[in-house]
């Protein structure tokens, strides 16, 4: 008899990179993307430096695999940041790629995030970014210069907003800078940018105060109305030891001008977030995706989905992966009609996490 924690409606889920394949420097594998270049596929995700006295939490390196096949194989990766390379007089650990193809370009970006070496995580970083034009072969980092004058943290994608005569880039984007600073705080907002070189702060999204939830990780997609933007928030308890909400639910806000006001931000009771990154999405159908762990706050271990058609509502959950495995940070991206690529990170143990990257299909009708 099949065991139903194996099935899912995701299909040719293969290990891109596992950490046996892996020197001893780094300790975990972790947060991928995944977007197509031509006739191939690119993985980008980040290895987690740890494995010496010097133990770091979520910084590193980011690197590139590449499939010429659909996915079914992947080269070895490529290096697009490495912490052993100084940046001037400076040396820096990355975190948390984001790969975007800007409509009608033929390069492929990478943006990530970099702090000091030396800081024992990635909590206070700022944004870098790199360019391939040549599918992920080679990268050339590039110098940003960015307006906003703070720490922040990234892991959702670049969504283009078409305005009479120009393309304007959303990035979301938080900071969370009370871990090593009492007096600081957590934010979600957006930088916008014309050209992907100069970003600015677009908007902060507001919660009714006096603020109780932490609002980060959220994924910016086109809303339920024409000239929509909707931005779904993974969340925690704001005080004490960032416990998930009761009940468990990502928050969301809406902005009607281009994603530089959003209303405030609000609980959605039937999308399950229990201090885990999820993915919100529409595809070309107009049906918005909602990829999530179930399970108590950090155990992370099977992903699920909801869609909701236009005008319609949110379907019972369905499995998208377990194997018995950790899983987690799942990205989608829309390669035809209803037909996803999806990447996570995973395990191939119940007992270990951050372990493998995952690659995989989900189709629906």
């Amino acid at each position: 008899m099949s065991d139903p924690l194996l099935a899912g409606d995701v299909t040719g889920a293969v290990i891109v990179r596992h950490l046996s394949q892996e020197s001893a420097l780094y300790n975990r594998l972790w947060q991928p993307y995944v977007t197509r270049w031509q006739d191939e596929l690119l993985v980008a995700f980040s290895r987690e430096l740890g494995r010496d006295p010097r133990r770091k939490v979520d910084m590193g390196d980011v690197v590139c695999c590449r499939s010429t096949d659909g996915g079914a194989t992947w080269s070895e990766p490529t290096v697009i940041f490495d912490s052993r390379v100084p940046v001037g007089p400076l040396r820096f650990a990355y975190a948390n790629a984001v790969l975007f193809r800007p409509t009608g370009q033929n390069s492929v970006w990478c943006f990530a995030m970099r702090c000091p070496l030396f800081y024992v995580d990635s909590e206070d970083s700022r944004l870098c970014a790199a360019y391939s034009p040549d599918g992920g072969l080679t990268w050339q980092q590039v110098e940003l210069a960015v307006h906003h004058h703070s720490a922040l943290i990234i892991v959702a994608g670049i969504v283009e907003v078409q305005e009479p005569g120009r393309v304007r880039y959303l990035l979301p984007a938080h900071r969370n800078t009370r871990r090593h600073d009492p007096k600081g705080d957590c934010q979600q907002f957006v930088l916008e940018s014309a050209n992907l070189l100069e970003w600015r702060l677009a908007g902060y999204i507001p919660q009714a105060e006096p603020a109780a939830v932490f609002l980060h990780e959220g994924n910016i997609a086109p809303g339920d109305s024409p000239d929509e933007l909707k931005i779904v928030m993974r969340t925690a308890q704001l005080h004490g030891d960032r416990r998930a909400l009761e009940p468990p639910r990502a928050y969301s806000s809406v902005s009607r001008d281009g994603g530089r006001t959003w209303s405030m931000a609000q609980p959605e009771p039937e999308l399950y977030n229990s201090v885990a990154k999820s993915f919100f999405g529409r595809d070309a159908q107009g049906r918005h995706w909602y990829v999530y762990n179930d399970g108590p706050a950090w155990e992370r271990r099977g992903l699920y989905y909801r869609v909701k058609p236009p005008g319609g509502v949110w379907s019972a959950p369905r499995l998208f992966f377990h194997a018995h495995t950790r899983n987690s940070y799942p990205t989608l991206v829309e390669e035809a009609t209803g037909e996803f690529l999806c990447v996570w990170d995973s395990s191939t143990d119940p007992e270990e996490r951050r372990t493998a990257i995952r690659f995989g299909r989900l189709r629906l009708p």
